[in-house]
Parts: structure tokens; C-alpha cells; sequence
């Protein structure tokens, strides 16, 4: 009878241990990117003509998260992109420079959806100049605009594809230099306004799709509109088409769309095509 009662409890021991066990809780899980893209142009005693360019750009993509036991899972991403080219006898031209970081807290309530709390930042990385002036003038520099939003909804996280959220927002700008042209108020008199705050509605939807075997989509909408604004939204829209040649050279399509009143009444818009680098530390 003992060795029955014994056997018993191996065999349910045995069960117990040997269920799969969720290997995302409790633990930090981080992915590192770090990307470099060059092209080069010389001549010498070239026939038909032509200027020597060179042009090159760095860019990193840091993600932590943490899912733990107690249902919450925390997020944050660091990205940004820099490069500059130079044509000829002309000076270095900046031709991308941004970064934003974002943090999400969840909580999964087992409903379909999740709250959530969220807050961004986002500011150029070195300064910013108007290249079609003569001479070049300066427009932006490292938070000169910067932008901060602090969020809180509800999130939709069951798919490896599609990820969406939207709830009530708090923005703030802040200025310096620069402040006429991003936070200043043309309806007040006086003193120009470094700092503006709006409460308002954000969403932010990621999509991240494999079109084809080594050819992947990653898809990132931001919409905003404060309260006393509705009928006019702040998009951004960054869409980056990745072709997977080996390990380590990737070819990168980028397409980056922004509308935002306070900045231009046009739609801007910023692409590139980049065969370069890219190493995934971890």
C-alpha cells in the first residue's frame, strides 16, 4: 500500500513540474538594434561629369519589457535616427534627426482589452536648420521643440501583429529659441510662450507584419487633438519596410509622415532608401 501511495505522489509530482511554465514572467526582456548606413560618391578626371557625396545615418531601437506574475506588464522603447550628408563643396547637411522614448504600463484585468498608462517623449537629437534659406537658418535643436505625453486608456495587446490603444492624453510642449515658431500663441500679445499644455484624446496603433520570407513591415500611427480642437488632428506616421539580406546587411525602405498645425499647415513628409549594417546585440 505504501509503495502505491508513494508512486501516487511521484506521478503527481512529476505532472506538476512538468506543465509548461511561462517563460516571460518575472524577467526583463530586452532587444538591442543598431543600425549604420553609408554611400559614398568620388570622381576624378570623370569625362561626363559629376560632384563627389557622401552621406550616412545611425540608428538604435532599445526595447525592455517586463510581464510579471501580478498581471502587469511594463514596456519602454528608446529609438532614434541621426545622419547627415555632404554633396560636393557644400556644407554637411542634417537629413534625419529624431528620438522619442515611450513607456506603457498594462494591466491585464482578463478583459479584451487592457488599462493602460503611457507616457512619450519625443525631440530632434542635435540641431535642425532650414537649408532653402541663404543662408541656412536654424529651426530646431535637442528639445527645442520638445514634446511630452502622458496617457491613460485602454489597450488592445492580444495580437503579435496589431496593437492599438487610445485614451486621455496630457501634452505638453516646450520651446526655447524656437518657441514663435512651435509653442507661442499668435492670438496673445506680449510675451511669447515657451510652454503649452493641451488635454486632449491619443492613440497609437503598431502593426509589425512579415510581407514575405526575410521582408518585414513595422507600422507606428500616432493621432492626437486636444479638446477645444477636434476638427484638427496631429499625425504621425512611420512606416519602415525591412529586406533581410543575411545576418547582418539589411535594406531598409522609410516613410515618415507627419501633419501637425503648430508646425506647418502642409503635410510633411520624409523617406529613404538604405542598404547598410545592422546588428542585433541582443
Amino acid at each position: 500500500m505504501k509503495k502505491v501511495i508513494l508512486l501516487f505522489l511521484f506521478l503527481s509530482l512529476s505532472t506538476i513540474y512538468s506543465q509548461d511554465v511561462d517563460s516571460t514572467l518575472n524577467k526583463w526582456t530586452p532587444s538591442l538594434i543598431a543600425s549604420a548606413n553609408l554611400s559614398q560618391v568620388a570622381f576624378s578626371n570623370w569625362s561626363t561629369g559629376g560632384e563627389n557625396s557622401i552621406s550616412y545615418s545611425f540608428g538604435v531601437d532599445w526595447v525592455m519589457a517586463y510581464k510579471s506574475s501580478s498581471k502587469w506588464t511594463f514596456k519602454n522603447q528608446l529609438k532614434g535616427d541621426w545622419g547627415q550628408s555632404k554633396i560636393g563643396e557644400d556644407i554637411s547637411k542634417v537629413t534625419s534627426n529624431n528620438a522619442f522614448n515611450e513607456t506603457v504600463f498594462l494591466y491585464d484585468a482578463g478583459w479584451i482589452v487592457e488599462p493602460y498608462a503611457s507616457n512619450l517623449i519625443r525631440t530632434p537629437i542635435t540641431n535642425g536648420y532650414n537649408y532653402e534659406a541663404v543662408p541656412e537658418e536654424q529651426i530646431a535643436a535637442f528639445f527645442d521643440p520638445g514634446y511630452v505625453t502622458q496617457s491613460i486608456g485602454f489597450a488592445y495587446e492580444k495580437s503579435e501583429i496589431f496593437q492599438t490603444r487610445i485614451g486621455l492624453a496630457f501634452e505638453e510642449s516646450f520651446a526655447d529659441k524656437f518657441a514663435m515658431k512651435y509653442t507661442d500663441d499668435p492670438e496673445t500679445s506680449g510675451e511669447i510662450e515657451k510652454f503649452k499644455f493641451e488635454t486632449g484624446i491619443e492613440s497609437i496603433t503598431d502593426v509589425k507584419y512579415e510581407v514575405f520570407e526575410n521582408v518585414l513591415y513595422k507600422g507606428k500611427l500616432r493621432l492626437f487633438s486636444g479638446f477645444d480642437r477636434l476638427d484638427t488632428w496631429d499625425v504621425a506616421m512611420d512606416n519602415t519596410v525591412t529586406a533581410k539580406v543575411n545576418d547582418w546587411l539589411n535594406v531598409n525602405f522609410t516613410y515618415l509622415i507627419v501633419y501637425k498645425v503648430s508646425e506647418s499647415i502642409k503635410t510633411q513628409t520624409q523617406q529613404a532608401l538604405q542598404v547598410g549594417v545592422v546588428y542585433n546585440l541582443f
